[in-house]
């Protein structure tokens, strides 16, 4: 349902340096960059842009979720995110306040967002 969406980001290039890790984790890598902004997505389509907000007040947070394939590319995300330095939100677990088969983990990136690494079809026990 969404086209594409972006953040801010105090600096662009150490910020692009934990998504083009994080977001491998998940199949998405650059798919353009001009410097100042850099889109992720697969097969040439980016739906996800950092760009720079130079002389703009502060970032505030927001919170993305990015869809993972199954259960073990949620604790990749989570896991991979945590060796460069994120913050750990909530470690990757089942969600069932959202559905029974919502499997997700939370981390915090550079610029201080929310990010998720989530399935709708994850079972217990994955």
């Amino acid at each position: 349902m969404i086209d594409h969406f972006g953040i801010n980001c105090a600096d662009v290039q150490a910020s692009a340096k934990f998504y083009d890790v994080v977001l491998g984790t998940l199949g998405f890598s650059r798919q353009m960059d001009y410097g100042v902004a850099i889109g992720y997505g697969r097969d040439g389509f980016p739906w996800f842009w950092l760009s720079s907000y130079e002389n703009l007040p502060a970032n505030r947070e927001v919170h993305i979720a990015f869809k993972a394939e199954d259960a073990a590319a949620v604790r990749s995300f989570y896991e991979t995110a945590l060796s460069l330095g994120a913050e750990s939100l909530h470690a990757p677990r089942m969600w069932p306040e959202y559905h029974e088969h919502y499997y997700g983990a939370f981390v915090r990136d550079p610029d201080g967002n929310n990010i998720e690494a989530v399935t709708h079809r994850a079972n217990e026990g994955d």
